[in-house]
């Protein structure tokens, strides 16, 4: 398997677990989503564009820099009925102020940013699910962690608009808003995947909705994601749903970047969400053909099936991007081309396969 030479490594147990002490409890060895063994097929590819929607990203980390997402030209968005132009090499949005620097003054954004693509074997730090991404960083939530839903909807707009394939939304409440319904259907139209936290206040979201996570009930691009702990268990905060949440991902005691050259650790759906983003990414990476449908369907026949999950989420099941990524569809080849002189039969030295001619092989 694949191992980073990133100094922190070994702190994160959800891309490999071995028993290592989390927040004082032993894990348990291979409870993880398996990253090391989908690494041996792909780091990631820097084609694949990630939004991040929360409080923004510190774009300048020198473990997030490297994946951070430029624009490649100057631009013009309007919100609110506000021109607004961007230069060419800035990073985001910020709709909060209404200008392109999405800078976090938080770090919650910055946090989920590192899980998703913090640089790979770069000696220092962490290392995200990939270690090759492009990171667009979309500020909506202010330093206090609070925003309105109308900043959400813009940032989701910009990401669909801007090329992101993708977005995590570990963000939630403000209930339902047919606008923000609005926008994720126009992202579904795009064959954009909404990935969201599921939520951290230990309830059943078939019985009680918790938005955004619940607009899965109306839209088949959203995949939503509960938390579970270096043993498997369903983290005690984390909400659930056997119809409402896709499945669980590792979202207690995660190391990550923090602003200013930073790490930090924390808990919460809000991490496990990540993960699962940062595994979409990677998949969609190395399989850039595949519908969002396809890529939703393989995620969801991927999952390690645990018996304490099932009825808790959809699948039954913890992530594990290796199974994604290795049972994937074969990468498309080049022509085989075969140099052999006819003599009856023969053996091709590129597929060892015997070969036999039943007629004239055509000089061309």
């Amino acid at each position: 398997t694949t191992i980073p030479n990133d100094a922190s490594f070994a702190s994160l147990w959800g891309l490999r677990n071995t028993g290592q002490t989390v927040n004082g409890d032993p894990g348990t060895a291979g409870r993880d989503i398996h990253a090391t063994s989908a690494w041996d097929v792909s780091t990631g590819s820097t084609a694949n564009v990630v939004a991040v929607v929360d409080t923004g990203v510190d774009y300048t980390h020198p473990d997030l820099a490297a994946n951070i997402w430029s624009a490649p030209s100057a631009f013009t968005v309007t919100i609110g009925g506000t021109n607004i132009t961007c230069a060419a090499g800035t990073h985001g949005f910020n709709a909060i102020n209404k200008t392109c620097n999405p800078m976090d003054d938080n770090n919650h954004g910055t946090h989920v940013a590192g899980t998703i693509g913090a640089v790979g074997n770069n000696g220092v730090g962490v290392v995200g699910v990939n270690w090759n991404v492009k990171i667009m960083a979309l500020k909506f939530l202010s330093a206090s962690g609070s925003g309105a839903i109308s900043g959400a909807i813009s940032c989701l707009d910009y990401a669909v608009s801007h090329g992101a394939k993708l977005s995590n939304n570990s963000w939630g409440g403000g209930g339902y808003s047919s606008t923000m319904a609005a926008a994720i259907g126009r992202a579904q139209s795009a064959g954009h995947i909404f990935v969201a936290a599921a939520g951290n206040n230990g309830q059943n979201n078939d019985v009680t909705a918790f938005y955004p996570a619940s607009y899965i009930q109306s839209y088949n691009n959203v995949v939503t994601v509960a938390a579970t702990d270096s043993s498997d268990a369903l983290a005690s905060f984390s909400n659930y749903g056997a119809s409402s949440v896709t499945l669980a991902a590792p979202g207690v005691g995660i190391l990550s970047t923090t602003p200013n050259n930073t790490y930090s650790s924390f808990s919460g759906t809000s991490m496990a969400s990540p993960h699962v983003t940062g595994a979409i990414a990677l998949y969609w990476g190395a399989n850039p053909t595949l519908s969002y449908t396809q890529v939703i369907d393989k995620l969801k026949t991927s999952v390690d099936v645990l018996s304490n999950l099932s009825g808790v989420v959809a699948t039954g099941g913890r992530l594990n991007v290796a199974k994604m990524i290795t049972s994937g569809p074969a990468p498309t080849l080049g022509p085989k081309v075969v140099t052999a002189v006819y003599s009856g039969a023969v053996t091709t030295q590129f597929d060892k396969v015997r070969v036999t001619f039943d007629k004239d092989i055509d000089a061309s």
